[in-house]
């Protein structure tokens, strides 16, 4: 099998992949993750005694590290989640996302690039760099435009699809300027089992849990394409294996929804998982203030990876929601165990404030 350095890797997507690549046998993996409010290694507890699993605490921005466990494991290849991945949060703290998804991704382009310089010719070949990025570089859509294509220009509206623009760009430079063999995927909206609480869905599943409000922005009509992580894990995985170096691969869940649309579907579930008598779940929405630069819609064209490499979406979004609130129903320890007071006083800091200015 080959060793694959994965960063981020107990993050949402990353740990998703990471648990994929072990139980598939896809490959040997050493996780790189710093461990911040959104990672939890309860996600790859089931790893623990996986000797082909290694888990190490640090940072991307680490050089020396990054360059000592490229040799140490002799890599062949790096796939990057490590990201800050909040729109709301690059709001608040843009300079966080600069550091983590600009500098961070530069210096892992610096260490792979000295490693696989010093690789022989041969493993040269073999070696693969796959950064992992959002379809938000892209800018917003209006109703009638056309999804998103690779060849679809940069128009970033929020600090964070500036950041990760950013962090593409120096992707690509790298291939074209070192020959670094650089692989990019821009993705849609991630949901699944094991995501942090922050983000639209699993928020509104365990606000729908507690009996809390379902806060939803604006007047609910922004469009997101939905993605299920296991296939987002599983195109990676494809892209990483058969992707033409050099190469952008779009990946879609073929699931446009309206922000509105998403949480009345989450309430209809519980009301079929978790029925209350005279009690329908809708009756918690709530519309806040929109926040700042809200794009309109995202939708992505997955012709390309369909046709060139045979992958799409097994879930729908209906049968991939039904999924995700059953993980939730089913996983209480694990809530618990990422409901920090840290995560509590931001969702405070992030909506409180948006419900008073809506009374």
């Amino acid at each position: 099998m080959p060793n694959i350095l994965v960063t981020g890797g107990a993050g949402f997507i990353g740990a998703n992949f990471v648990l994929l690549a072990r139980s598939q046998k896809w490959a040997n993996v050493v996780n790189l993750d710093k461990l911040t409010y959104a990672s939890n290694l309860e996600t790859l507890a089931e790893l623990q005694n996986d000797e082909n699993y290694h888990f190490v605490s640090g940072d991307i921005s680490n050089l020396e590290l990054v360059s000592y466990l490229l040799e140490q494991y002799q890599s062949d290849a790096i796939i990057n989640f490590a990201a800050e991945s909040h729109v709301d949060r690059s709001i608040l703290s843009p300079e966080d996302f600069i550091q983590t998804n600009v500098v961070g991704t530069f210096k892992l382009l610096e260490a792979s690039k000295t490693y696989w310089q010093k690789l022989s010719s041969q493993k040269q070949q073999q070696f693969r760099f796959l950064h992992v990025s959002t379809d938000e570089v892209y800018g917003s859509l209006s109703p009638t435009d056309p999804a998103f294509r690779e060849d679809t220009p940069y128009a970033p509206n929020s600090p964070y699809a500036a950041s990760k623009a950013a962090s593409d760009h120096f992707v690509r430079a790298y291939y074209h300027t070192y020959g670094l063999p650089t692989l990019t995927t821009n993705c849609s909206n991630n949901y699944g089992p094991r995501q942090f609480p922050e983000k639209l869905i699993p928020l509104i599943i365990l606000n729908a849990l507690e009996g809390k409000s379902l806060p939803i922005y604006g007047d609910g009509q922004n469009v997101r394409d939905w993605l299920y992580v296991t296939d987002h894990c599983e195109a990676i995985y494809l892209v990483l294996k058969e992707g033409k170096v050099g190469e952008t691969y779009n990946i879609g869940g073929l699931n446009e929804q309206t922000n509105l649309s998403v949480v009345e579907k989450i309430c209809a579930i519980f009301d079929k998982l978790a029925p209350k008598s005279n009690f329908l779940h809708s009756s918690l929405i709530t519309f806040v203030k929109d926040r700042p630069g809200h794009d309109r819609r995202y939708a992505i064209d997955c012709s390309k990876i369909k046709q060139e490499l045979d992958w799409q979406p097994k879930e729908n979004f209906d049968s991939g929601l039904l999924k995700t609130v059953q993980w939730y129903l089913d996983n209480s320890a694990w809530i618990e165990s990422v409901r920090s007071g840290t995560y509590q006083n931001w969702i405070k800091r992030n909506y409180d404030s948006r419900c008073e200015n809506n009374k």
